[in-house]
């Protein structure tokens, strides 16, 4: 079971670096960790790996606005705390407790913002693309966000480009301003068939593959993040799994345990962990 820090004591001390795996199933991300095929996450999420939790959603768009109100995915046990690392102000709030960041602003980002942070949004699938109204109800809650076609879901490349463009922003920022970088990985969002042949249709191994394509891009970023000399929180997690015709579905916004498991860690990340990737 994932540790509960405070985060009234963390913050803003620490940079936040905030990893969304849209789509990524609980399963396949224990499978793959366990096997040993995905390094990275596992120097970042620590010894503990993963830790089943279940999505406030079912797809991208109320999970996230769920995360950003403060409930990030809740503990699957049904005898675990469901304190939460960070709250907008409610009465009769039963989840906010000593450790809890509670922010008068209705959000979170806003939220580290008033506490002085730059936020910054890095997007990957359509709700973060800024195309229309919709897709940039959530971008809009940052003091920057980027998206462009090479970070969305149609390209093989999103996770190298993803990580390494917010590479250099995490790089050209003030190190003496607190940082929140939030970035939707976009990979294992369907399609993601092309991470281990050149058809569809998407499957269990393709989903694999898409999840081993981002944790081999994950180490320039934590680089980044390195060199900036700040301590580092981290929350990684999913926000929705997806079916792959378990119980006759296939995709997500669908009740089943494919689409509401799904993986979670967060913890102080030791960078020097990461200083041969510098």
């Amino acid at each position: 079971m994932t540790s509960q820090p405070n985060m009234n004591d963390l913050l803003p001390r620490h940079d936040v670096l905030w990893l969304v795996l849209d789509s990524l199933r609980h399963d396949v991300a224990v499978a793959e960790w366990n096997a040993g095929h995905t390094p990275n996450l596992a120097r970042l999420t620590g010894a503990g790996g993963w830790e089943k939790r279940h999505t406030p959603g079912s797809f991208t768009f109320p999970a996230h606005q769920a995360f950003f109100a403060g409930f990030l995915p809740t503990p699957a046990d049904a005898g675990a705390s469901r304190e939460r690392l960070f709250a907008a102000r409610f009465a009769g709030s039963e989840t906010t407790g000593s450790g809890t960041k509670v922010f008068e602003e209705a959000n979170v980002i806003a939220g580290l913002r008033g506490e002085g942070f730059h936020t910054l949004c890095i997007g990957g699938v359509g709700f973060f693309n800024q195309q229309t109204a919709l897709s940039r109800v959530l971008t809009d809650l940052f003091d920057e966000s980027h998206w462009c076609t090479e970070f969305g879901v149609t390209c093989r490349e999103s996770p190298t480009n993803q990580f390494g463009f917010a590479a250099e922003r995490v790089s050209e920022l003030p190190a003496e301003q607190p940082l929140c970088c939030f970035i939707n990985v976009s990979a294992l969002h369907q399609p993601n068939y092309f991470y281990c042949r050149n058809s569809g249709p998407d499957d269990l191994e393709s989903h694999a593959a898409a999840l081993r394509a981002v944790d081999a891009a994950l180490p320039v970023l934590l680089a980044a993040f390195r060199r900036r000399g700040r301590p580092l929180f981290h929350i990684t997690c999913s926000d929705h799994g997806t079916a792959y015709g378990e119980e006759g579905f296939t995709g997500h916004r669908a009740a089943v345990s494919a689409v509401w498991d799904v993986p979670y860690a967060h913890g102080v990340v030791d960078l020097k962990e990461w200083e041969m990737e510098a």
